[in-house]
């Protein structure tokens, strides 16, 4: 679903419909036990869920490379804070994006990557 630049955004936002969730399905080939997502809802701005908390974060890199920056969350704890934590530090050690169709797939430009998968 790539809208090509939409309205001048060259961030991922423009490259991807911003009212789709996408949710992880894995870190680094291994399946993410709990529910996360990620949005990118506008130029500059990516949000969703992680396992306990709702949060969100600048995103300002042009596409295809991926910085997200500034995460804020909510701060609630829940039986799955250590995977909270490795999903948010995933997160900021990507660098690279590529979006095709249902699947955002998010890496560092190594060895590790984020595969999320469209919600309906």
């Amino acid at each position: 679903m790539a809208l090509a630049g939409c309205a001048g955004d060259e961030t991922v936002s423009g490259f991807v419909d911003p009212t789709t969730e996408f949710a992880l399905e894995s870190i680094s080939g291994s399946p993410f036990a709990a529910r996360a997502t990620i949005t990118f809802p506008g130029a500059g701005k990516v949000l969703g869920e992680a396992p306990c908390n709702r949060w969100s974060a600048a995103q300002t890199a042009t596409h295809p490379a991926v910085n997200i920056e500034n995460i804020l969350s909510t701060k609630r704890f829940c039986p799955d804070q250590a995977l909270e934590d490795q999903y948010f530090d995933a997160l900021r050690a990507m660098s690279r994006v590529e979006a095709t169709g249902n699947v955002v797939i998010l890496s560092d430009g190594s060895n590790r990557e984020m595969v999320f998968r469209a919600q309906k």
